[in-house]
């Protein structure tokens, strides 16, 4: 890893669990993590209801635009954390690969997705936790 390890999101419409999860990061990770996020097949806007869902408790992913997943943003990052793309999703050997399993927030109302933001919240919790290990 590099001195600033980078981490990855990816999920279909990088619009709803792979925003909230680089949301997270980017909030509790202080600066010291490159955050990435990505999907297979992009949205044409993020989930209203997920960047109500984190506006909640204070973190802003409204600005957020989904993004295409490629060969280079997986060749770029150290960990790969992936959220239901399935096979669409490059494999590099070398890299960290996880994959979470989360309720899709898609069609959710505020009351469905706000435990899947807080499953969200704890494994990226846990995440960076486990890159301050590595990286110390």
């Amino acid at each position: 890893m590099t001195d600033k390890p980078s981490v990855l999101f990816v999920c279909v419409h990088n619009a709803g669990r792979s925003q909230m999860a680089a949301g997270f990061l980017s909030h509790l990770g202080g600066g010291d993590i490159e955050v990435r996020s990505a999907g297979s097949a992009p949205a044409d806007q993020i989930n209203p209801v997920a960047v109500a869902a984190m506006a909640e408790i204070g973190i802003d992913i409204a600005a957020e635009q989904s993004k295409i997943l490629t060969d280079e943003a997986v060749q770029e990052s150290d960990v790969v954390i992936t959220m239901g793309c399935g096979d669409a999703c490059p494999f590099y050997p070398g890299k960290r690969y996880e994959d979470w399993e989360l309720d899709d927030p898609a069609g959710q109302g505020i009351e469905a997705v706000r435990p899947i933001r807080d499953d969200i919240r704890g494994r990226v919790e846990a995440l960076i936790t486990s890159l301050k290990e590595t990286a110390g």
